[in-house]
């Protein structure tokens, strides 16, 4: 009897990792429509190409090196070449080992996604290709293994892990679904591709308007649909963490949507839609480290904060100058940044690791949660910014302002998306 128990939850633990690694891959599709409705007509196509390109290169790039670099053993990083194309972890046969692998690669091709946000309408696709492949290795990979590698006895041993060299099993960064690997990681990385890339021609001066408001809340549908996998799936099981993760989702969500419309209504006098599905994807961004470290209480503040500071946060490229087309730093960074903190203030030990300030925990998680920020504030801005200039001055990163303002759709893929009436 026992045994078969340990099967049924063995088979159950593996079936709800397919369902999740599936969810989160149509993350990246959604990504698409999200990131191609908020573009220009004449550079929708290449927006959602990048989306497409990601998911081909990234998922190339993971299956060959990225799991050996992610899930290797030692604190800093594995080595690439121990299991090119994942032959030892197929022949092991066990079904639960060659799915979790799959699933890390869904959440380095969204991470790398994400970032093309941030240089939108003005971008060589074939620059771009490279940029993905060599960041979800270079720096994807390496973050994700400090933060989530594991031992045979299932210690976190990265350097940001509580088993690794800096912190203490005691107090160690929480960030169960990539609050640091994913939101910080790729808001620091669009931050600075925007600064090399320089701004758009017109940017401060024209109107960068939505092209498709409904494809932006079809995409932010679809995110939202897909994080279920992301947050719940994180807890490798359909287990009580796992259900916590999937409300706590749902709740930050939902009030995020309200703190962001919130802002709009006091500011312009008007609540948008395209402030809606940013408010969505705010929240999901700053519950994704937390989701299963606070109770759900501690999801609304995460959540309604999300949506104020996120909403407050997208004009500041305006007044510092840099040309992040959709706001990728506005929420990926601020509202994962945010989040990532957030625990150190909410977090509580009934459901986490241990509790937070405002539940008696004092300062130690705090520090602990930004030690983990800024150590990849500082590595993925550096690695970022020498992958970045390598590309501008060998390929060239930029298309011509020729091409940008004719069109980068038709130009670089040959079509459009909108055929002219006749």
């Amino acid at each position: 009897m026992e045994d078969a128990i340990a099967y049924a939850d063995s088979v159950g633990a593996t079936a709800w990792l397919l369902v999740s690694a599936s969810l989160v891959l149509l993350m990246t599709p959604g990504l698409a429509f999200f990131y191609g409705g908020m573009s220009r007509t004449k550079s929708v196509l290449n927006m959602m190409m990048m989306s497409f390109g990601a998911l081909g290169v990234v998922g190339v790039a993971w299956v060959l090196f990225g799991a050996n670099i992610a899930g290797g053993e030692g604190a800093y990083f594995g080595n690439p070449f121990s299991d090119i194309g994942m032959v030892d972890v197929f022949a092991t046969g066990d079904a639960s080992t060659i799915i979790s692998a799959g699933f890390g690669a869904t959440f380095a091709i969204i991470t790398v996604a994400l970032i093309s946000g941030s240089i939108a309408d003005r971008t060589k696709f074939s620059a771009w290709l490279i940029f993905a492949f060599l960041w979800a290795l270079l720096v994807y990979s390496p973050v994700a293994h400090w933060v989530w590698a594991l031992d045979g006895d299932g210690n976190a041993i990265g350097l940001l892990g509580g088993a690794g060299p800096i912190f203490s099993d005691e107090w160690f960064p929480q960030d169960l679904a990539g609050g640091t690997v994913v939101h910080i990681n790729a808001g620091v990385a669009g931050l600075v591709l925007a600064l090399i890339l320089g701004v758009r021609k017109g940017f401060g001066k024209e109107p960068f308007k939505p092209h498709n408001l409904p494809f932006v809340m079809l995409g932010a549908a679809l995110l939202w649909f897909g994080w279920f996998g992301f947050n719940a799936g994180s807890a490798f099981a359909a287990d009580a963490v796992a259900a916590i993760a999937w409300v706590n989702t749902t709740a930050a969500t939902a009030i995020a949507i309200l703190g962001w419309l919130l802002v709009e209504r006091i500011r312009d006098g008007k609540a948008t839609s395209l402030g809606a599905a940013s408010g969505i994807v705010a929240g999901l961004v700053a519950i994704t480290p937390s989701c299963a470290s606070v109770n759900v209480l501690g999801a609304l503040v995460i959540g309604f904060f999300a949506g104020v500071f996120s909403a407050l946060a997208v004009g500041l490229k305006y007044k510092f100058g840099y040309d992040d087309s959709l706001d990728v730093v506005g929420v990926h960074l601020v509202a994962g940044l945010w989040g990532t903190l957030a625990i150190g203030l909410v977090g509580t030990s009934t459901v986490g690791a241990w509790d937070g300030l405002f539940y008696g925990g004092g300062v130690s998680g705090l520090g602990a949660q930004a030690v983990a920020a800024l150590i990849t504030i500082a590595y993925s801005a550096i690695a970022t910014l020498v992958i970045g200039l390598l590309i501008k001055f060998t390929i060239g990163f930029r298309v011509s302002e020729e091409i940008e303002v004719s069109g980068i759709d038709l130009a670089l893929h040959g079509e459009t998306a909108y055929e002219e009436a006749k």
